[in-house]
Parts: structure tokens; C-alpha cells; sequence
């Protein structure tokens, strides 16, 4: 608990965190025969991940889609709205974050935004990975400065299983390209920001989003592809995963460090920690590396896996009902597509 706070004119509230996951949970040994790995992949997989389960947006036994983005990112809108007490007339301005969109066009926010029956008002939509969220949170509170603007819904979610072939040999593919199989879910997240400041709720104190891969390249890589060029021998996605196991950590200190300078908090007064979630592995490396034991870590890596511009808002779903007067929470997480670092700084009023 923190004496001392730092008021921001700039500051805003959150007011509640929803959000989606599609299907029944998966876990690894079910995928592991799925995939038709044979037994030491199997425990490769739950060494390399840690214990977990994931959600997929996909029947693995007909191969058939079951959820949409859109599907997803409505119901975690209106399960934030209701949190919120807020109906869609209450809606000001919506941002939605994805690496992962159903199409190109219409954008997922807009058809988000007619499911939850919202309109006649300003939608953007953010094309990021895992630190979308946080750059949904950042736009929002800007785009709140507006005269007559309250309240915004922002989100973020990811479907990465449709980039997937789960018919092929997995043996045939390479480590970037089968770390994607085995590490993400699917799933979608909202939260409720208000220009209001309600007592009682969580201040966002600071916002840090950045982009810091200038002459790096890519960690991961998500491709596209239209008619001219389908046919093309390239993966939808792989991923550099021994350069984010040896810069995330790092790159975390960091950004909880310019993040404590910018409130001039102090480590011990940090009562939770949000930390990157890429794997059960990982996460725990990343912990150990910030060195915050007085700390409580959020965390849903293990139950849902990476989900990419969902996990953030997962996160803050599981936060928000336990903080009281005076707590203080620090999110973080890195990008590794192009190495975007980001977080926040909350605070309960």
C-alpha cells in the first residue's frame, strides 16, 4: 500500500475488464495427438511451455471454425459494458487492437461495434501484436481528451489458429514455425476507460509504448496473402523465439524501471505485476529477471497460453476485483515483430 501518489491531469480510470475464449480448454497432451507427435515431443511441449491449456477457435476434429474475432471481441465488449454498468448509448469512442483480424475490410472494430449496437461514433482499429492492447489503452485515454467524449471501449484479441495447417508433418517444419503451433490460443479482451473520476476505481497513472527494433530484425513474422500471391512458398508465421528468450527479460527491467521513474514510485510499493506472457516458461523467467518478490504477478499464460492482444485485458479482468484503496499495479510487455515495448502504471483511487 502506497502513501505517497502523483496525480495526472492527464489521468484516467478504469472501470472494468471483460473478456472471451472460445471452445474448451485444449491441453497439451491433447495437442501433442492432434498434431500426431509422438511421446518426446509430447513432453518436449510441456517442458518447453510449462503446464497449460489454450483455447482454439477451430473444431480440431472436422477442422471447421467455430468462433470469429468478431464472435469473440462482442462478447468480451458487452461482458466489459455490463462489468462497467454501461449500456452502448454510454460508448464514446471504440479502438480495437489485432495482428489477426477476420478481413482487411470491413474492420473488426465496426463490426464489433454493430453487434454491441453502437454507433455514431469514432472507430479505429490497430494492427499490432502483443502490445496492441496496451496501444488500445494509450489511444483511448488520448482520444478522451476531446470535448463531450467520456467514456471508451478499447480491445484486443487474436485468432492465430486459422493460420495454421494442423494437417501437416510437423516434422517438415522449422523451430519458428512450430513454436507458433504449440504456443498461442485464441481469445479477445475489452476494457471500459472513463475521462470521470469515479472514487473507488483504478487510475491509469502512465502509459509507456515505444518502438525500439531500429536496426533489429523481426522477432516474429505474420504473413498475408491475396490472390496474386497465395501460392507462394512462404509461412504464415514463424517465429525467432532464442532472440525473445534472450531480450524480453531484459527489455522487461527496462521498462518496469522508466515506468517507476515516470510515477517515482518504489519497487516495494508495487503491489502487483502484470508480466509479458508468452509461455509458462518464459513468464517465469521474465518474473525472476524483475526481481519484484513483494509483488503479486497476474498471470493466465498457463490456463489460456499466449493470445496474444487478449492477454493484457486477461490479465486486467483477474486484477481489477482484487485491488483496494492505495494499491498499485504495474503491465508489461514487449513486442517482438518489430520490438515495441509497453506498459502501464495503475493505481486504485
Amino acid at each position: 500500500m502506497a502513501e505517497n501518489t502523483v496525480e495526472d491531469v492527464s489521468d484516467f480510470r478504469l472501470l472494468s475488464a471483460g473478456s472471451a475464449l472460445p471452445g474448451p480448454p485444449l491441453d497439451n497432451a491433447a495437442l501433442a495427438r492432434r498434431l500426431r507427435l509422438d511421446g518426446v515431443w509430447s513432453q518436449w511441449i510441456d517442458e518447453f511451455i510449462g503446464p497449460g491449456t489454450r483455447h482454439l477457435a477451430l473444431d480440431l476434429e472436422d477442422g471447421c471454425a467455430t468462433a470469429t474475432l468478431v464472435d469473440l471481441g462482442a462478447e468480451a465488449g458487452r461482458r466489459a459494458l455490463d462489468a462497467a454498468g454501461m449500456r452502448a448509448r454510454d460508448v464514446d469512442v471504440m479502438v480495437f487492437a489485432s495482428a489477426t483480424p477476420d478481413s482487411l475490410l470491413p474492420t473488426t472494430v465496426n463490426l464489433v461495434a454493430e453487434r454491441l449496437g453502437v454507433n455514431g461514433i469514432p472507430t479505429y482499429q490497430l494492427q499490432s501484436g502483443c502490445a496492441g492492447a496496451y496501444q488500445a489503452i494509450d489511444l483511448g485515454r488520448q482520444l478522451l481528451l476531446a470535448p463531450g467524449r467520456r467514456n471508451a471501449l478499447v480491445l484486443g484479441g487474436d485468432i492465430l489458429v486459422k493460420h495454421f495447417d494442423l494437417d501437416i508433418d510437423v516434422g517438415k517444419l522449422s523451430p519458428g514455425e512450430l513454436v507458433n503451433m504449440l504456443l498461442f490460443g485464441d481469445g479477445a479482451g475489452a476494457a471500459v476507460l472513463t475521462r470521470d473520476r469515479v472514487p473507488g476505481t483504478t487510475a491509469v497513472r502512465q502509459v509507456l509504448n515505444k518502438v525500439t527494433g531500429a536496426g533489429r530484425a523481426p522477432g516474429q513474422q505474420v504473413e498475408w496473402f491475396g490472390l496474386a500471391d497465395r501460392h507462394l512458398d512462404l509461412p504464415a508465421a514463424r517465429e525467432d523465439y532464442k532472440a525473445i528468450q534472450e531480450s524480453v527479460p531484459s527489455m522487461s527491467r527496462e521498462i518496469v524501471k522508466e515506468l517507476l521513474e515516470r510515477t517515482r514510485w518504489a519497487e516495494h510499493e508495487i503491489d502487483y505485476l502484470l508480466p509479458p506472457q508468452l509461455s509458462g516458461k518464459m513468464a517465469e523467467t521474465i518474473t525472476e529477471e524483475l526481481q519484484m518478490p513483494g509483488a503479486e504477478e497476474i498471470s493466465c499464460v498457463t490456463e489460456t497460453a499466449n493470445t496474444g492482444n487478449a492477454v493484457p485485458f486477461i490479465q486486467l479482468e483477474r486484477l481489477l476485483p482484487q485491488m483496494v484503496a492505495g494499491d498499485r499495479a504495474l503491465g508489461v510487455t514487449v513486442e517482438s515483430s518489430k520490438w515495441i515495448t509497453a506498459g502501464f502504471a495503475l493505481e486504485r483511487t
